[in-house]
């Protein structure tokens, strides 16, 4: 299998190409509409054709590239059937993997960022999405969060996994790129070190962060698969060719 890390550095995203190279196809994870001629361009080096985008949740930081990709290179879109979006082409749900030749996902419902929000076994790596960040996590405070919930899908599902998975999330603000399971129990400041979820809703509580810069033009454009608004304001009239820092952890 190859699998490369990509990052998008005006929201601090990851995405992560997955190729089989029985095939000769590719899949792209969390794709980002900014990037999405430089991840074209490395999937063509590396001699593959994009079969497949793959979302881990709705984003509200920026716009996927989803929708452009797959009017481009016929790419079809696979994200969490939990969303019910209409213009998703393959639903996940967990227990049922999701295989391209040699390369299986194995979706992880994890709810607590986002209602619908998935993560993705592949082997020994762990595609966290937002859920599991390295030493923090996604925030609980919009689009459906839930701080009982989150604390639960990294503790009783992330957590049980064996200590030496790799921890790949969507993304980071220290550039840092992998983290282990091991790593995340001993270190997080908020779900590791056998935090109580008292201290955890506790700690979600007091993050006081700001409301999100995109948000009310990014979820509902990734709603439609990634579709730049055409009522942005002044001050973000060129938003999806360029963003500011909107952390979401």
């Amino acid at each position: 299998m190859i699998f490369r890390q990509l990052f998008e550095p005006l929201s601090s995203t990851y995405s992560y190409l997955l190729g089989c190279q029985n095939t000769g196809r590719a899949i792209l994870v969390d794709p980002v509409i900014v990037t999405m001629e430089r991840d074209l361009a490395e999937v063509g080096r590396l001699g593959l054709t994009l079969a497949f985008t793959v979302e881990t949740h709705i984003h509200a930081d920026h716009i996927t590239a989803a929708l452009e990709l797959k009017n481009k290179v016929g790419s079809r879109i696979v994200a969490p059937a939990f969303d019910r979006l209409a213009c998703v082409d393959v639903g996940i749900e967990e227990g049922t993997p999701f295989t391209m030749g040699s390369i299986e996902l194995q979706p992880l419902h994890t709810p607590g960022h986002t209602a619908g929000h998935f993560a993705y076994l592949l082997g020994d790596r762990l595609l966290t999405g937002d859920a599991l960040l390295i030493e923090g996590c996604g925030r609980t405070d919009f689009q459906n969060g839930d701080a009982d919930a989150l604390y639960k899908s990294v503790t009783e599902k992330l957590f049980s996994l064996p200590d030496d998975t790799l921890v790949y999330p969507a993304h980071d603000y220290q550039d840092r790129r992998v983290s282990t399971i091991a790593q995340e129990k001993k270190r997080n400041p908020r779900l590791g070190q056998q935090q109580t979820l008292e201290q955890f809703r506790d700690t979600m509580a007091k993050l006081k962060l700001p409301y999100p810069k995109f948000i009310d033009y990014a979820v509902p454009g990734n709603r439609q698969c990634g579709v730049c608004p055409d009522h942005l304001p002044e001050n973000l009239a060129q938003y999806c060719d360029h963003m500011t820092e909107s952390l979401q952890g």
